[in-house]
């Protein structure tokens, strides 16, 4: 059995894993990454299928994230920003939602339009003007209470809950109940308020991409499956053993949690979410906007094109529609059914859609309930062994990368 020495393995190659790689080697710590995949990335990831890009399931990047946007070179990016607002189907047609701060001319579109009361709008208003008014530590120290009862207390009918809160947090959230904690809504709608949601021009993936290219050659070792880990070292698949004098485990919740039972904390449940995409010969919608399904019934929370974002996402000439239905249902005739529903939406030209992928991703998003997200300090360590990812502070971008710099930070400070 072979021994090789590092200075610090890193198993998981994900947004966490790499953030954490990144500090260290700027650091001079050089870092070994272990990645069980072909790729690095993790959950963030964009295939490319017949010239079409298709991120895995509907992601988008907050340009207000702090730690994010403070690591990543975002011009590089490309970034292609959202329009604020939302187009919302209410069982009859598609209403305008819009972000009257960001675009006062749709001031008159959004006082009429029949998504929550008046009342509702002047709430969301004094929403943003509070959350302008909070750090993210102050948010981190708030009561943690449901998503639904935080929205609840600050008046809102459930008119607007149902016509827009559960369909625009089903997206970000993977659930429409509103269960997740209070502090995860405040945090997200505070960079909602602040920036604009973006695609990077030529996908989600080049996040990663952009992180992993900054380490030198031979840090990331893909396809390496980690069978066990202590203190010190870990043994690869093949029986290869590597040192480390840290060890950091930057895998998802459900991997971290097998890895080092109890160090890695209870295993939370996993929302999932049924990516359905679409070739199209035109855009549905026409501009870069999201598209919620208000109307509390059938099987689709969100459309979205994203080649309406980022022309780059489809072939020239072509259009890329992405469909996401929450949950995992029965894929046999899913696609069909999202088509018959979505002519209610846009009409007979749905029909003429040529299916691409239907992506079934079980291990979406963790579960954040309330009194857990955006507590302590984004990582755990026993022994050497420190866990870090989007699970040990907020399942987000941010939550990732600021967790995994900050667990590059506590080992340099014990170097």
């Amino acid at each position: 059995m072979s021994i090789s020495k590092h200075r610090v393995v890193i198993v998981g190659a994900g947004l966490a894993g790499l953030a954490c790689a990144c500090r260290l080697h700027e650091a001079g710590a050089e870092p070994l990454l272990l990645e069980a995949s072909d790729a690095p990335g993790g959950r963030v990831r964009t295939d490319v299928v017949e010239g079409f890009l298709l991120d895995r399931g509907f992601q988008v990047f907050l340009d207000a994230y702090p730690e994010s946007g403070a690591l990543l070179d975002t011009r590089r990016l490309d970034l292609r920003p959202f329009r604020p607002g939302a187009l919302v189907f209410d069982g009859t047609g598609l209403r305008r939602v819009m972000d009257v701060f960001r675009e006062p001319s749709e001031l008159v579109t959004a006082a009429l339009a029949p998504v929550g009361s008046m009342a509702d709008k002047l709430r969301v208003a004094l929403l943003k003007w509070r959350s302008s008014r909070l750090s993210i530590e102050d948010i981190a120290a708030h009561e943690d209470v449901t998503t639904e009862e935080y929205l609840r207390r600050s008046g809102f009918s459930s008119r607007m809950l149902d016509g827009f809160f559960r369909p625009f947090y089903g997206g970000i959230f993977l659930e429409r109940e509103l269960r997740t904690s209070s502090r995860m809504f405040e945090f997200t709608f505070k960079m909602f308020s602040q920036g604009r949601a973006t695609l990077p021009a030529r996908g989600m993936g080049e996040i990663p991409h952009q992180l992993a290219s900054r380490l030198p050659a031979g840090t990331i070792r893909l396809g390496e499956r980690v069978t066990q880990l202590r203190a010190g070292h870990v043994t690869l698949e093949s029986g290869e053993r590597l040192a480390g004098q840290a060890v950091v485990v930057a895998a998802d919740a459900t991997s971290a949690a097998t890895l080092v039972p109890g160090v890695g904390g209870v295993e939370p449940a996993w929302r999932s979410v049924t990516c359905v995409y679409f070739a199209a010969s035109r855009s549905p919608i026409g501009e870069a906007i999201i598209a919620l399904n208000g109307s509390g019934a059938g099987l689709v929370n969100n459309v979205c094109v994203p080649s309406d974002v980022a022309p780059g996402y489809a072939p020239a000439g072509k259009a890329l529609v992405s469909i996401s239905v929450l949950g995992l249902p029965e894929t046999a005739d899913l696609a069909a059914r999202v088509v018959t529903e979505l002519d209610s939406w846009f009409g007979k030209e749905v029909h003429e859609w040529r299916h691409l992928l239907t992506d079934r991703i079980e291990r979406a998003l963790p579960e954040q309930p309330p009194g857990e997200s955006m507590a302590g300090p984004g990582f755990r360590e026993h022994n050497g062994v420190y866990v870090c990812g989007d699970h040990q502070w907020s399942a987000s971008i941010e939550g990732a990368i600021m967790s995994g710099r900050r667990t590059a930070d506590a080992i340099l400070r014990r170097a």
